[in-house]
């Protein structure tokens, strides 16, 4: 009977990262670069490369300077303060059911250029929960899908590897490439397992919304908008007040900003938002930040904007407290360099932990296969190496061509952010028809790839930029100078990734 469970635990195991694995690494990959994403924005947008500023900076201030650029009709505008990791002010207004952002610089309260990009805020961080596919949440379904295959491997795979300390102690890097890929797939997965386990549970419970709706439709009935509005209402937030159609005032946002402190007990905003601005019924919106805290609590205070009185304020209840809890246990927006650092690393160990597993696999099978002339090794090996070399090597062409292609941009129509992600999806796809085309020898040739366009996308950012990794350290500019130097980092391990498999298919081509 043991043995019996023990096999299908193997069969389970080894399936359920076939057929998920390509998803699986596309939303690890993502979501370890997300951990950065406030850098990789600094590296993708040079004019937001801005000194943190010495001195807070007054709401009034900035609310004299966007006021001019909120068109008569807007519904609501919205500044997110400067962070050391995001320095530059982030100000946008509704119009209609049309957003409109730009951003300021905190010192002068000049309009920066749009630097016509998604970057790794727009782009990256989205990919990694949503895919970009957004018809009927099929993205953040289709993630959960593989959240819950992720969470089955873990399960297994502790299951099957009863020999757990050992393997843990155990890497042969100069074995045959299907016995040290096994090592190296048990121990990335043994040392970061509670990593792994907390990231993908805690990615469940942040659309638990989406993915249980039943749990709040008992409770405020499902099927209504007026019953959706109400729950949202009650576990996010909300307060609303019609407009009065007649001209109002705004008074201090800055004295606002004192009463919320002296409320949130010396907690600061992280946004500021109008609703209704100019009209007499005009209110404003202060949430707190959580820079220094875990949770990504839901702090809400509004005011009237012409009198400044304190209209009503929001705190989470304990349920939506745990989630807030999980959501920043997850998201990772409080300020720890040394979690931070953490985070990257155990996401980069998922990375190996899912390209690892299918190269054991794929070795395991690939002799046996071409005797039975079977297809499998092949289609899955097109898939395995798309969805890893593959990928990477997409991401590297999205950040060249964001330093090749001009700012004003316009190709058919598209802006120059749309060309750079089709950039992305046009360098993606043609990896997985180089994969099934050159079979085992892609992996070979997109490491060489990768250690190629890595360095490459340094080069063009000091052309383009002049700051060049030293520069980048002399000027303060860290956020650059860590990705700078990732992408070397990532240049090197590539080629030396590359030079193993060559060295592998020399040998099994002598034998």
């Amino acid at each position: 009977m043991d043995r019996t469970f023990s096999k299908s635990m193997v069969w389970l195991h080894s399936w359920a990262g076939v057929i998920m694995g390509s998803v699986l690494f596309a939303i690890f990959w993502m979501g370890t670069l997300s951990v950065f994403d406030a850098e990789i924005d600094r590296w993708m947008m040079p004019q937001t490369r801005l000194p943190a500023a010495t001195q807070p900076v007054s709401l009034d201030s900035i609310a004299q300077a966007v006021l001019p650029s909120v068109p008569p009709g807007a519904s609501q505008w919205r500044v997110d303060l400067a962070t050391p990791r995001e320095p530059a002010l982030s100000f946008s207004y509704k119009l209609g059911k049309e957003s409109h952002a730009q951003q300021l610089d905190p010192t002068t309260m000049a309009f920066i250029p749009d630097q016509g990009t998604e970057a790794g805020s727009g782009f990256i961080f989205p990919f990694h929960y949503s895919l970009h596919l957004a018809w009927f949440d099929s993205g953040k379904w289709l993630v959960g899908l593989a959240a819950m295959a992720m969470l089955v491997l873990l399960v297994s795979g502790v299951v099957i590897h009863k020999k757990i300390i050992a393997q843990f102690f155990t890497f042969r890097p100069r074995k045959r490439l299907q016995r040290s890929a096994l090592d190296l797939h048990n121990l990335t997965g043994l040392a970061a397992l509670p990593f792994h386990f907390l990231i993908t549970l805690s990615g469940l419970v942040i659309f638990i919304t989406i993915y249980f709706p039943q749990a709040h439709e008992a409770a405020y009935g499902g099927g209504s908008e007026k019953a959706r509005s109400t729950f949202m209402a009650e576990a996010y937030g909300r307060y609303k007040r019609p407009k009065a159609n007649l001209p109002g005032t705004l008074a201090s946002i800055d004295a606002m900003a004192q009463v919320a402190e002296r409320e949130w007990h010396g907690g600061q905003p992280y946004f500021v938002r109008v609703w209704h601005p100019g009209d007499a019924n005009s209110y404003v919106e202060l949430r707190r930040s959580y820079a220094n805290d875990i949770t990504m609590n839901l702090d809400q205070l509004f005011f009237d904007a012409g009198t400044g009185a304190l209209l009503h304020r929001f705190q989470a209840s304990p349920v939506m407290t745990v989630q807030r809890f999980m959501s920043g246990l997850h998201f990772i927006r409080f300020n720890h360099w040394t979690l931070r650092w953490l985070y990257f690393l155990g996401g980069l160990s998922g990375c190996v932990l899912i390209a690892t597993g299918y190269l054991f696999w794929l070795e395991g099978r690939r002799a046996r296969h071409a005797k039975l002339g079977l297809p499998g090794v092949r289609v899955v090996e097109g898939l395995a190496i798309g969805s890893v070399t593959g990928i990477i090597l997409a991401t590297l062409a999205f950040f060249s061509a964001n330093r090749l292609l001009p700012l004003d941009l316009a190709w058919q129509g598209w802006p120059r952010a749309t060309v750079e992600i089709g950039v992305f999806y046009l360098a993606w796809s043609a990896t997985f028809i180089h994969g099934w085309l050159r079979a085992r020898h892609a992996w070979r040739d997109q490491c060489w790839l990768t250690a190629a366009l890595a360095p490459l996308a340094v080069l063009l950012n000091w052309i383009s930029t002049g700051d060049h990794p030293l520069q980048a350290l002399a000027a303060g500019h860290y956020g650059v100078l860590g990705m700078d130097l990732m992408l070397l980092l990532l240049a090197a391990l590539a080629a030396t990734a590359a030079r193993r498999l060559g060295n592998l298919e020399g040998k099994v081509v002598h034998a």
